[in-house]
């Protein structure tokens, strides 16, 4: 097909002023099909180096971000448990001055309607893990009949970001 275009464009220039347009095209052509075969580059898409820099500099915003995540999701499960605990131990005292003897067990407090259902303990994920605080000699109201639960703590082991253990709080 090539050579039929060329002949063709040698056949209609003729002699006269045709001919330098025919050379031009003829010339495209060949450049055309000398980039097809050879392999030159073409300019669409992206170098290997531009690839790899790229990557480079999202990789380098990912090490940066991922820490800044992991605490953010620690804080969040420190407020957790700090609101959790606050709640608790509200409504430990609730139940002590309200029926004059503190819980037995955390169970007490849904039994009594002061809780739906006990927490999860944001550390160890489960509802069983809660570390009572259990006194029989100390009453915290006059009132007071019987001993029971005075302060409730995380049954987990970690340590917090500032360096306390959670079962401390």
């Amino acid at each position: 097909m090539r050579d039929r275009l060329f002949n063709s464009l040698s056949v209609c220039s003729g002699a006269g002023a045709g001919l330098g347009r025919a050379a031009a095209v003829r010339d495209r052509l060949r450049l055309a099909e000398r980039a097809r075969t050879k392999g030159w580059r073409r300019v669409a898409g992206f170098t290997l180096i531009e690839l790899v820099i790229v990557i480079s500099i999202f990789l380098i915003l990912i090490s940066i971000a991922a820490p800044m995540y992991r605490t953010s999701i620690i804080r969040s499960k420190e407020a957790v448990l700090r609101d959790d605990l606050f709640t608790l131990r509200s409504l430990i005292d609730q139940h002590t001055v309200d029926k004059q003897e503190a819980p037995q067990s955390l169970e007490d407090l849904v039994s009594a309607g002061y809780l739906r259902q006990i927490p999860v303990d944001p550390f160890t994920g489960s509802r069983e893990t809660w570390e009572v605080v259990f006194e029989e000699d100390v009453l915290s109201n006059p009132d007071q009949k019987a001993a029971g639960i005075t302060d409730v703590h995380s049954g987990s082991g970690l340590r917090s970001l500032t360096g306390d253990l959670y079962n401390t709080w």
